[in-house]
């Protein structure tokens, strides 16, 4: 018989669960299992499943009929193969049950990629981590897996995460990327080709930009953006805050895929091929907000400090407003001084208006790049009758 073990703790009962559990001991399991609940009540009940092996569908039974008369039953440490047990018959969704993830280090690692929800790591030639911020960051991950799978389907060259890990206390992706540089360190590295990598740069974002949605399939970029539009309008409490938002609010519905966090630390460059990583942003909606985030990233985030350009993406400065000229050249298919100009000052209003109100919320002691964005918005809303690209 399976061997169990106990361990009563503040009035919480955890009971250890080995080996496997299948129709040859079910029943010795369940009554060894009664017998140690009677021993004793407990407010909570924990069954610790990470020295469990296997469990059959006899085993099963086991643990719903525990479950409903304890009516609430918490397994924990599941490993991959029993977690995907409980998924398959429905456990997951009628009781709490945690996985056990194992534990990864990044110390010493190469940081390859950055966004709003995390950081990726290079963990070996074949492996990448990407360590969510958020320590809780469990529905994160799915979403994302979830979104990359659809880009995916949809043509959009990009990495799965096939196992989910522990760093430190922070969840983490797990996702292959043979031999796969940023091309912030092939722009850095190889400036002499760097209008080469920002042709393939661009050809990607076009390629994203042309796939087309179902209605309600990703989440819509503008229900997003109009709160950052309110915010704006509540900020300035005066005619710039009003035109901020009339503007946001004048932006076309767009069922398009934008990528929505579209940098040059995102961008990789695998085996002669151009992928996308950092799908947790990927939405529909008009592409001046895809180009908005590019002008932040590239330009309105590092102006004010130069040195943030390096921080940030690991390139220059001059590096970064050059990719910023020579993508909005090629995106829009013209040198047009006038066409370009206009493009651009309706991808600053994005960026400006997403950018003070991250840096007011998160760093709020940036004094220069708050005084920045406010003084670039009351300078640009004048200059354009829509945001529409």
């Amino acid at each position: 018989m399976t061997e169990l073990t106990e361990k009563r703790e503040n009035g919480t009962l955890t009971i250890g669960l080995s080996g496997r559990i299948d129709t040859s001991n079910s029943h010795e399991v369940e009554e060894a299992i009664r017998a140690i609940l009677e021993k004793q009540p407990a407010e909570n009940v924990i069954l610790d499943c990470e020295k469990l092996e296997y469990i059959s569908s006899s085993g099963l039974r086991v643990l719903l009929r525990l479950h409903k008369e304890l009516g609430d039953l918490h397994i924990i440490n599941a490993s991959t193969e029993v977690y995907e047990i409980f998924d398959m018959t429905g456990f997951t969704e009628m009781m709490k049950i945690d996985r056990a993830y194992k534990q990864l280090s990044v110390d010493g690692c190469t940081v390859i990629g950055e966004g709003a929800k995390g950081r990726v790591y290079r963990l070996d030639d074949e492996t990448c981590v990407k360590v969510y911020f958020n320590p809780d960051a469990l529905q994160d991950i799915q979403r994302e897996r979830e979104l990359a799978r659809k880009a995916l389907i949809k043509g959009v060259p990009t990495a799965i995460s096939y196992d989910v890990a522990k760093v430190g206390d922070s969840y983490a992706s797990v996702f292959e990327l043979l031999n796969a540089k940023p091309f912030s360190w092939l722009i850095e590295n190889d400036s002499e080709n760097i209008d080469n990598y920002i042709t393939m740069y661009v050809d990607l974002l076009k390629n994203v930009h042309a796939i087309e949605a179902r209605e309600g399939e990703l989440p819509d970029q503008k229900a997003e953006a109009m709160v950052w539009a309110q915010w704006c309008r509540d900020y300035f409490k005066d005619a710039v805050g009003d035109r901020i938002y009339e503007l946001f609010e004048g932006i076309p519905e767009n069922n398009h895929m934008i990528h929505g966090d579209f940098h040059t630390q995102n961008v990789m460059f695998q085996n002669g091929e151009v992928m996308l990583i950092d799908m947790d942003t990927v939405a529909a909606g008009d592409p001046v907000y895809e180009l908005g985030n590019i002008y932040q990233s590239f330009v309105a985030y590092n102006e004010v400090n130069h040195d943030h350009a390096m921080e940030f993406l690991g390139m220059s400065y001059e590096h970064t407003v050059y990719m910023w000229e020579k993508t909005l050249e090629l995106y829009m298919g013209t040198t047009d001084r006038r066409i370009l100009d206009e493009a651009e000052n309706k991808a600053k209003i994005v960026a400006y208006a997403r950018l003070l109100r991250r840096t007011v919320r998160k760093d709020s002691e940036n004094k220069a790049l708050i005084a920045n964005c406010e003084e670039k918005l009351r300078e640009l809303v004048g200059k354009v009758d829509s945001l529409a690209l």
